[in-house]
């Protein structure tokens, strides 16, 4: 599914140069859990970016699914994201203005999907989720748990094989975190999706296949 060569990422930082990535290799297989550790500042937000299409490297070569991220033009790279791959953001990255339900449905809206079939994938995931009660809520109605659920909706509504998750509990008790990574390793077992999370939390490690640390630039 993730096929990462020689990958280097630098970035300019008050006239000296800080160095996220120094020649990174990384191979995911389908239908795998992958946790990506390291501490803050180890370059782990860069490498899902960079995998993401949402940065560009410097050298090196990313293949995701078949298909040649580096070098590939920004309209390929936004459709990549709608149909491939699901990014969970940390910070959640939920419209405030728009319900759970409707935060879900954006990317369905946005690739026209006819509203009878958006509704049902909406109501699917909202269920999945165990949130259906809370479709009409908007995101500050709604505890970090409630909303970290909702952002992993949101990134699974196209049916994405790929899912990279952003420290996607650092902003939850050890309990909620828990129940979250629950519901991500579920996706693994039910539906095959193949899953790259990114923590510094050795908790999430039982829930993996397999474990890749990243440290000052470089995997382990």
């Amino acid at each position: 599914m993730i096929r990462v060569r020689d990958l280097h990422k630098t970035y300019g930082h008050g006239g000296q140069d800080v160095h996220a990535l120094r020649g990174v290799d990384l191979s995911v297989d389908e239908g795998q859990l992958v946790v990506l550790k390291g501490r803050s500042g180890a370059g782990k937000t860069t490498l899902l970016r960079l995998i993401a299409g949402l940065l560009r490297p410097d050298s090196g070569t990313i293949e995701v699914a078949g298909h040649a991220v580096t070098g590939a033009k920004d309209a390929e790279l936004v459709e990549l994201r709608r149909s491939t791959v699901g990014v969970i953001h940390q910070d959640f990255a939920l419209l405030p203005l728009l319900t759970a339900e409707e935060n879900v449905g954006l990317p369905l809206r946005i690739t026209r999907v006819p509203t009878a079939d958006r509704d049902a994938r909406v109501s699917e995931l909202l269920d999945r989720v165990r949130l259906s009660g809370h479709a009409r809520q908007r995101p500050d109605e709604m505890s970090g748990g409630q909303q970290q659920r909702i952002a992993i909706a949101r990134a699974l509504a196209s049916r994405p094989p790929l899912l990279l998750a952003d420290e996607p509990t650092a902003q939850l008790d050890s309990e909620t975190g828990a129940s979250v990574m629950e519901l991500i390793r579920a996706l693994v077992v039910d539906e095959g999706t193949t899953v790259v999370v990114a923590t510094h939390d050795p908790a999430l490690e039982s829930f993996a296949d397999a474990v890749v640390h990243l440290e000052d630039g470089r995997l382990s």
